[in-house]
């Protein structure tokens, strides 16, 4: 019970502090807005990038063109081959006739051309559209599958693929290592900014300390406070985050430029970020406040 009434207490001092130091309050919660702003906008971006490197990524397919020689036989003993490779996550099998018919419907030239082909005629060959587990291994299954039987040619962008994957891989690493030190820096002015409104109220830690509370009675209220500050500074970033993001995906219809550039669907991204933000804001305030009191303590 008494655990209890210390804490009902301390939280009502944190409040009562927060108004009776406004201005000093108002400091604290517009450092903390102004940092965390650009730890969204930061965060946002990485996510987005990274985003586009898997999606990227997942499109990458092989295509086989076979033999026009191989029997409905021979085509399915390729396929089973196909099947058991170890990096192949899907493929799908497109008959001659059917690439045929799709080029047709694309171009009224195609389908006057393509109509006078007969079965024997047409020199389209069937091909096998793979999609593989691990797109640095490609090289090596798009070898494999090119060494089976029947197969003629096989393409997956070599070279620009390999290049590609480097390209995102050092992306990412870069993104992950902005968004940490972006953190880190946050972190660091939050809890400075919260340090300097402690050190403003010494006198106040001074005396309570004269009149007999203990440590942890004078830690409490304060962490508490540092707690609402960070809650309350991440307010204007969480409602910017959530409002903006959505606004920017309806704006663009979901992709930027092309739709091969596509953004992540709001729900429930936005809430992941606006959890992260509410997250460091409430933790910083509530260590700057700590170890700021922390150190008054020891004098």
């Amino acid at each position: 019970m008494r655990a209890i009434r210390i804490i009902g207490r301390s939280i009502r001092d944190a409040f009562k502090s927060v108004f009776r130091n406004f201005s000093l309050s108002m400091a604290s919660i517009s450092s903390i807005t102004i940092t965390l702003l650009v730890v969204s906008v930061s965060m946002v971006l990485s996510a987005n990038v990274n985003n586009f490197a898997v999606l990227v990524k997942k499109d990458v397919t092989i295509v086989a063109f076979i033999d026009n020689t191989a029997t409905d036989e021979d085509i399915l003993e390729l396929e089973q081959k196909i099947n058991k490779l170890e990096n192949v996550e899907s493929y799908e099998f497109q008959s001659k006739e059917d690439i045929t018919k799709e080029m047709m419907e694309t171009s009224d030239v195609f389908e006057n051309i393509m109509n006078k082909w007969t079965l024997e005629e047409n020199p389209i060959q069937h091909t096998f559209l793979i999609k593989v587990s691990n797109i640095e291994e490609i090289g090596k299954t798009a070898e494999e599958i090119k060494n089976m039987d029947y197969v003629v040619v096989v393409k997956y962008g070599e070279g620009m693929v390999e290049q590609l994957v480097k390209v995102f891989e050092v992306v990412e690493k870069i993104s992950y290592i902005t968004v940490i030190s972006l953190i880190l820096v946050t972190a660091f002015l939050i809890s400075n900014t919260i340090k300097i409104t402690i050190f403003s109220r010494k006198t106040e830690i001074g005396i309570m300390r004269l009149v007999g509370a203990t440590n942890i009675t004078i830690k409490i209220p304060f962490i508490i406070e540092g707690l609402i500050l960070g809650l309350l500074g991440s307010i204007v970033p969480v409602a910017i985050t959530t409002y903006g993001y959505l606004e920017l995906f309806k704006h663009f219809n979901g992709q930027l430029f092309s739709p091969f550039i596509r953004l992540i669907n709001p729900t429930p991204f936005v809430y992941y970020i606006s959890g992260v933000l509410i997250l460091i804001g409430v933790l910083v305030g509530m260590f700057g406040s700590w170890r700021a009191v922390k150190k008054h303590l020891k004098i």
